[in-house]
């Protein structure tokens, strides 16, 4: 037999994985082979809201994990002839940008200091910080971003994530502000936002207000102490964690149902220590076998205070500051002493001094006893929350209004959920929602509100009087610019105006992403043709948080979901089966796996976990991967390597093949439309491993000896597995596609399922024989070239078998081939 092989100059003589991410990301990025089209029409666009990554710090795994799968969608719409909007961005702003500044300039904000245009953070940050004012903050802030956005954009380059990336954003950037608060204008405007001084949940370390969706529970350590309280008709013993909170206790309650305390309702009792005289009330939400069934209200010490003093109508006695210590003056009605003791304290040291001095007075009944309790917690800070008396900026979203909650239920149930089970927790969430949306923060890096307030004539800010800019002169940072009609030199006078000094929330912008991504207001050619958008990918834990709030704030402007489809990818795990995080230090960064394994390994990883699944790390799946990888390269340069036949495919194990692929492309197709992608892979890989090891197997001589048939069969399928696999191993499959096809795999058609005469169970039955044919060799411990003297089939049709006889005595080495007719299928293989 005489080989022809193809003399290609495009084809390496020993084709490798190495370098391919290389060569293939700048090519892409020079032809503008994944740019977006805006000429064409709505109809013709699918469109991504992706994920803008925190900017603080690195990428770890999991981000490479949950964003390959948006990616693996973007390709096979864009191939299906879908013009893809996939835009990306960095969500640069807030506290976890704060803290890594902190950490690695060594300085703190301090708001009160003038701004040094000369300054310059120290060579080695010491252990006290150096302040700065907050322009000086928010500078170092720009500047370190800039650093980890560069290391950000060189991990998704080098993963192959297809985005356009001339539409790329900052979430601090003037246009992402200036989106951020027109839209706060208008939700302003038409009353969805309200200024409002009530309790706050408040983390004392970062000093800054904390919503309810950047809540955690966790279990902390306390003590339970039984304390007496002095009432008209006797002490009454109450049971409390936090006894620093006596001076500020404004009631005592019971359940109205506990014939305990029936008869001291309306009645009322002095508080120890402090002798302030409280009413004893009755609540339903008091628990009767909670401690002692009775409990002190004190203003504030959890969020059910909160609720006592608002449906009962009590005073407020604050004394926790915003810095987590005990206020410096008693509240009204609490006398100098013994408050004087406790003034200036942390929360917890002002809890020892207390319970040492209910021991003294004998109004502690019992020793403390430890207990574990779950206590509130901010999700990024590392100390309970307080409760503390603030104005705060508030976003209507149906924690208080029964009606819209109703119209926001309606909103999930109208998107297409991926799977369709996570749309409860969006309905738990919005169905748990204890208030509206605080979207202010007490921090320095951030969108400003657009705002300022006129001062009286005592330099008092008249807050019901807000003034707002023109949309045209957003962004503004009401810091620094002045409002129309004022100058700079009546800030702070009386007479004068001063800014609103707070920033919005991170998610009060990141829930624009759809606006921000798609240039909402500043071209609305551009918005119109990409909104409401097809694709909102995220992970689970931030549905209550980023997919909720970007639907609130569709429905306010636009009366609409922001999106088709959403498809919820789960968490990474380390082999241990724990969340990756990187407080854990399990996490494995990227860029190593990337450098060991390559790009597609990696990705082949992250297409085997299904969205909504959390997945277990597993480095043995990228070791399949790049098996796979490297199989095509060599699958594809061994079908190359025949001169490129004119003929028809007219053999019946040829047709066979070609109509088993035929199947698998619209299986796998299905899959994907269906946001299946997992499916899709294994639809394609389960093929291609027949292809390789049979039908490569059983077609080679025919294939070396010239036949027309083979030959072109052997080049159809390959150029339709590159497609097929194109959207999970981009770098393998353009690397392949462009030793022998013009233009790039990735702008190539999706493959439409084939109509041709072929049989699938030609291959399927082949592959059966030979496989039996293996088995007898191997346990003979001969090698595959071994000749078998006589090879006997009973099939039930033999006629497929015959199809394919030739075939097989040729791969097997078969000197006698029998056929017979028979129930099942029977081989007997003699070895000669």
């Amino acid at each position: 037999m005489t080989q022809q092989r193809l003399r290609d100059a495009a084809m390496p003589e020993k084709p490798t994985l190495d370098g391919l991410e290389q060569v293939w990301v700048a090519r892409w990025e020079a032809e503008g082979v994944y740019r977006f089209d805006r000429t064409r029409e709505r109809a013709g666009v699918y469109s991504i809201d992706t994920p803008p990554p925190t900017v603080s710090g690195s990428l770890h795994i999991g981000h490479v994990f949950s964003y390959t799968h948006s990616d693996i969608m973007a390709r096979y719409q864009r191939m299906t002839g879908k013009t893809v909007f996939y835009p990306i961005g960095w969500d640069d702003n807030g506290l976890p940008t704060e803290r890594r500044v902190q950490n690695v300039y060594g300085v703190r904000c301090d708001p009160s200091l003038p701004y040094d245009p000369a300054f310059a953070p120290p060579d080695k940050p010491g252990k006290n910080p150096v302040s700065v004012s907050r322009r000086n903050f928010v500078e170092l802030c720009h500047r370190l971003t800039a650093i980890d956005e560069r290391a950000f954009e060189e991990v998704w380059r080098r993963v192959g994530l297809s985005v356009d990336w001339s539409l790329l954003y900052t979430t601090i950037g003037d246009e992402s502000r200036a989106i951020s608060q027109r839209a706060f204008l208008r939700n302003l405007a038409r009353g969805e936002a309200y200024l409002a001084e009530a309790p706050t949940l408040w983390d004392v370390t970062y000093r800054t207000a904390v919503a309810q969706a950047e809540l955690e529970d966790r279990e902390w350590p306390g003590a339970m102490h039984a304390i007496s309280f002095y009432g008209d008709q006797g002490p009454i013993t109450i049971e409390t964690s936090r006894p620093e909170l006596i001076p500020a206790c404004v009631a005592l309650v019971a359940h109205p149902d506990d014939e305990r305390y029936r008869h001291l309702f309306g009645t009322s009792a002095l508080t120890p220590l402090f002798g302030v005289e409280v009413p004893v009330l009755a609540h339903r939400l008091a628990d009767p076998a909670k401690g002692t069934g009775i409990a002190m209200i004190c203003t504030f010490g959890d969020v059910t205070d909160v609720t006592w003093w608002r449906e009962l109508d009590l005073p407020t006695r604050p004394v926790v500051g915003w810095d987590g210590r005990l206020l410096p003056e008693p509240p009204h009605g609490v006398e100098a002493e013994p408050y004087s003791e406790l003034a200036g304290k942390t929360v917890h040291t002002a809890r020892e001094r207390v319970v040492e001095l209910l021991r003294e007075s004998g109004d502690l009944v019992a020793e403390p006893q430890p207990v574990r309790r779950p206590v509130k917690f901010y999700e990024r800070g590392d100390r309970p929350l307080e409760i503390v008396t603030t104005r705060q900026w508030y976003i209507r979203n149906g924690g208080r209004d029964a009606d819209l909650r109703e119209r926001m239920l309606a909103r999930g149930r109208e998107l297409d959920w991926h799977p369709a089970h996570m749309r409860v927790r969006y309905d738990n969430w919005v169905e748990g929602l204890a208030g509206d949306w605080l979207i202010s923060r007490q921090r320095f890096f951030g969108v400003p509100f657009p705002v300022w307030y006129r001062l009286d004539g005592a330099g008092q800010p008249l807050y019901d009087e807000p003034i707002v800019p023109p949309e045209h002169r957003l962004p503004v940072d009401p810091a620094s610019d002045v409002p129309d009609g004022y100058t700079e030199e009546q800030r702070g006078v009386p007479g004068g105006f001063t800014g609103d000094p707070d920033v919005m929330d991170t998610w009060a912008t990141s829930s624009l992403t759809p606006e921000i991504a798609g240039r909402w207001g500043s071209d609305d050619d551009l918005y119109g043709r990409v909104a409401p958008y097809d694709l909102r990918p995220q992970s689970h834990e931030i549905i209550r948080t980023w997919l909720f709030a970007t639907a609130v704030r569709s429905h306010l402007e636009s009366g609409r979901v922001p999106w088709s489809d959403v498809a919820i990818s789960g968490w990474i795990l380390d082999p241990d089966r724990k969340k990756m995080s990187k407080s854990k230090g399990n996490v494995v960064t990227p860029m190593d796996l990337l450098d060991k394994h390559g790009s597609d390994a990696v990705r082949y990883w992250a297409a085997n976990g299904r969205y909504g699944v959390d997945t277990a790390f597993d480095a043995g799946q990228l070791k399949i991967g790049r098996r796979l990888a490297i199989k095509i390269l060599n699958a594809s340069k061994f079908v190359l390597g025949f001169e490129s036949a004119q003929g028809e495919v007219t053999e019946p194990l040829d047709l066979s093949m070609l109509a088993a692929l035929a199947d698998a492309v619209r299986e796998a197709g299905a899959a994907l439309a269906a946001y299946e992608h997992t499916r899709a892979l294994e639809v394609a890989e389960r093929f291609f491993w027949t292809f390789c090891d049979d039908y490569l197997e059983l077609v080679k001589a025919r294939a070396y000896d010239g036949d027309a048939s083979a030959v072109a069969a052997l080049r159809r399928a390959l150029e339709i597995q590159l497609r097929l696999f194109a959207p999970f191993l981009p770098f393998v499959t353009e690397e392949v596609w462009s030793w022998w096809r013009d233009g790039s795999v990735h702008r190539a058609a999706w493959p439409a399922p084939e109509h041709g005469q072929g049989d699938p169970a030609v291959l399927a039955v082949a592959s059966d024989v030979l496989g039996q044919i293996r088995k007898a060799k191997s346990e003979a411990r001969l090698s595959m070239r071994a000749e078998v003297s006589r090879l006997t089939v009973v099939a039930p049709d033999p006629a497929l078998v015959q199809h394919a006889q030739d075939d097989l005595c040729g791969a097997g080495s078969v000197e006698e081939f029998v056929l017979e007719s028979g129930e099942g299928l029977v081989v007997k293989v003699e070895l000669g």
